[in-house]
């Protein structure tokens, strides 16, 4: 193998191995289910490869899905089946007497869906397999290397056997201790920011008022939320208990910090499964070494203040997977791999400070942050625009990505789910993993393209009004494109560039 065998490191002397499939997706949680079936979609040959047996089970700790994820779920036709399986959410209580109203927001989701990770993960696998994708479960990534033709990926299956596959590209989508980031060198930098988190699932006696129960108190928070089988999720943590993630939990702790931290326990009960954690703040340098690429837990992670974990993954993976697909397929040069780092880095760094800032606030016990936390609740009450820029952090709503100077004023920003002239939806007309070319009544997009045709990736809509602005929207819903009294010229030009 022109001595590529038993290194990991990210580049390595060209291999004459033959490549096997094109991409290769390395772990089996939300965002490699969401990105291995939208390359699936686009016609692009995956494999998705799992350390653990193939076992979705009921240990989630994520449990919300915020707007410009259902938007996002939504485009692959995903979202309505989740919205019958979890229950909405308009309002989402950060700490103390701050609450986020959701139901002014400007999308069809006006309101956070508490649903269980593994609600999320069904849908998500079952529409990977239902397109085809390769699940190997069972199979551990130990290594890999790159040449300039490919990746090396060294594994172990659970029965001992070692072996290789080669690739194309590789996504680590494999969590905070992931083995691609490992291999690649890339340092993981950042630090723990609470300790000893404990988490239960138990049975409640009392039913507590609000679907999420979250609040602080002195030195101890806890966070109750539903699974809708009859147990609940708690999330907590005591200042004063501070001890290893491998130190024995019971039951009584759990019940003691929970009622630390809301007034009582509900008659908590029956616990199915209670563990330790801790939570850190830590982000990757880079998601692009070549041809392997960071999405998820791999490239960043933060505490779960504001249940924007998952959600951002998730969203990595809608950004990703339409730009592999296009360069896979031949419709886009491998430098359209570089925008996913341009656009999703600074979101996981804006996602570190905001739910870093947030999980401070609530644990606020001296003066002067406690002062702090009274004075922002009030600012953020009273500055409608500032409260509006914190719903639209959190939610992903207001998050949009940097344009070239010169581009019109709409490039790069997220578009709702605007109604066309024949009734249809965007966000419909997105399913398949296409562009949308949407333009005035009268002005028509050409599904020929100079290397064929278009329409397995490109659909044309029109305005149901007067608007006169020509808009290319990208598979994850935001402006490739835009012009006013734009030219059938300027129009294909635009189609050419940006769809091939």
């Amino acid at each position: 193998m022109n001595g590529t065998t038993g290194t990991a490191g990210p580049t390595g002397p060209t291999t004459d191995l033959p490549l096997t499939r094109p991409v290769i997706v390395v772990g089996s949680g939300p965002t490699g289910l969401l990105l291995a079936g939208d390359l699936a979609t686009a016609g692009v040959s995956v494999t998705l490869l799992e350390k653990r047996p193939h076992a979705i089970g009921n240990l989630s700790r994520a449990f919300v899905l915020h707007a410009r994820t259902l938007e996002q779920l939504d485009g692959r036709g995903l979202a309505d089946p989740l919205e019958a399986v979890g229950r909405p959410l308009d309002r989402l209580r950060l700490f103390g007497r701050l609450t986020l109203a959701l139901d002014t927001l400007p999308s069809r989701f006006r309101h956070l869906l508490v649903v269980p990770q593994y609600e999320v993960e069904k849908v998500l696998e079952r529409r990977a397999v239902e397109a085809g994708a390769e699940f190997r479960y069972g199979t551990e990534v130990t290594g890999l290397v790159q040449d300039p033709d490919g990746v090396t990926v060294e594994v172990r299956t659970s029965a001992g056997a070692a072996g290789t596959l080669r690739a194309g590209y590789v996504v680590g989508a494999d969590g905070m201790r992931s083995a691609v980031r490992n291999a690649l060198g890339l340092p993981f930098p950042g630090r723990s920011v609470i300790r000893s988190v404990v988490l239960a699932d138990v049975r409640l006696a009392e039913e507590p008022e609000t679907l999420l129960t979250v609040d602080a108190a002195g030195g101890a928070f806890a966070f109750l939320a539903p699974f809708g089988d009859g147990y609940h999720r708690v999330i907590a943590w005591n200042r004063a208990r501070d001890v290893p993630d491998t130190e024995p939990l019971r039951l009584d702790e759990v019940k003691e910090v929970t009622r630390l931290a809301l007034g009582r326990d509900f008659g908590m009960h029956d616990a199915r499964w209670m563990s330790r954690f801790h939570s850190d703040e830590r982000q990757a340098p880079a998601y692009r070494v070549g041809r392997v690429l960071l999405a998820g837990d791999a490239a960043h992670v933060h505490t779960p203040a504001g249940g924007q974990g998952m959600n951002t993954g998730l969203q990595d993976a809608a950004n990703l997977g339409w730009k592999l697909a296009q360069v896979v397929n031949g419709h886009a040069a491998a430098g359209l791999l570089d925008t996913y780092q341009a656009e999703r880095h600074p979101v996981g760094r804006s996602v570190l400070r905001s739910s870093g800032g947030i999980v401070r606030l609530a644990m606020a016990e001296r003066p002067w942050t406690l002062a702090l936390r009274a004075a922002l609740t009030a600012f953020l009450d009273h500055v409608g625009p500032v409260r509006r820029r914190a719903v639209g952090q959190v939610t992903g709503i207001g998050y949009r990505y940097p344009a070239p100077r010169g581009t019109h004023r709409l490039t790069g920003a997220r578009v709702p789910d605007v109604t066309f002239a024949d009734g249809g939806r965007l966000y419909e007309a997105q399913r398949g993993g296409r562009f949308v070319l949407v333009v005035p009544p009268g002005v028509h997009g050409t599904h020929d393209g100079p290397d064929g045709p278009r329409e397995d990736r490109l659909a044309v809509r029109h305005w149901a009004g007067g608007r006169r602005t020509a808009l290319l929207v990208r598979p994850d819903g935001y402006v490739a494109w835009a012009a006013d009294d734009a030219s059938p010229a300027a129009i294909e030009a635009a189609l050419a560039t940006h769809v091939g």
